[in-house]
């Protein structure tokens, strides 16, 4: 029995000497028991090929990323405006104060300053109604509180309201406590102005009212001599 162990030439199929690398006959390298390898087999070499391979397809992934158009990456982040963006709001150049959002010219039509909104909803205020002060009766223009008169007469008397020369709401009534001694008749739309008629022999007051304030008047009927 030999010492040395014999192996078999994977190429050739032949024993030889396990001591030997090559195999005698056909000269094929000796890799394992059995196995061979070429000449030009070089695992190390077929190894920093694939990494150089491998790098190569890393690179040009790389490059299809960076170079992809901005607009085709979708980011879910709102945008935001940049710092070296002008601010949005600001003075408006003079050149575009004229100038339309589109960018086609036209006035631009902004609310006058001088009328607010506050102003413009205010009601107009009326003016307060005069405050009657008082009435007299004049006759012939002379204040007449008590007069006589003779059957059948028609005096005619002026209601005087203070303040003078304006104008007021309120209705002037005149009135006779007793018509038997004489009538009263308004002469005007305004009722400043009134007709008294003797009826009848006797003395009666005559009234005047307008807005609460009132003046009087005797009134003496006569049967003339």
């Amino acid at each position: 029995m030999s010492i040395i162990s014999e192996v078999k030439c994977a190429r050739c199929d032949r024993k030889y000497s396990g001591v030997r690398s090559r195999c005698p006959y056909c000269g094929a390298r000796r890799i394992g028991s059995g196995k061979y390898s070429e000449e030009g087999d070089n695992s190390r070499g077929k190894m920093i090929i694939g990494v150089l391979i491998m790098s190569v397809l890393v690179v040009a992934a790389g490059v299809l990323l960076f170079s992809a158009r901005p607009d085709d990456v979708i980011s879910s982040a709102p945008p935001t405006q940049s710092e070296s963006d002008p601010p949005i709001s600001g003075n408006i150049p003079d050149d575009l104060e004229n100038t339309s959002i589109d960018g086609q010219g036209g006035p631009i039509v902004s609310a006058s300053p001088d009328v607010s909104p506050m102003e413009s909803e205010q009601p107009s205020s009326s003016p307060s109604p005069v405050q009657i002060q008082s009435v007299t009766i004049t006759y012939a223009g002379v204040p007449n509180n008590d007069f006589t008169a003779f059957l059948t007469d028609q005096v005619r008397l002026v209601a005087r309201v203070e303040p003078a020369g304006v104008e007021f709401e309120e209705e002037i009534y005149w009135s006779s406590s007793n018509t038997g001694v004489f009538d009263v008749v308004k002469q005007n739309v305004e009722g400043t102005v009134a007709m008294v008629t003797i009826t009848g022999i006797g003395d009666a007051t005559l009234t005047v009212r307008v807005g609460g304030v009132e003046a009087t008047c005797v009134v003496r009927g006569r049967r003339q001599t």
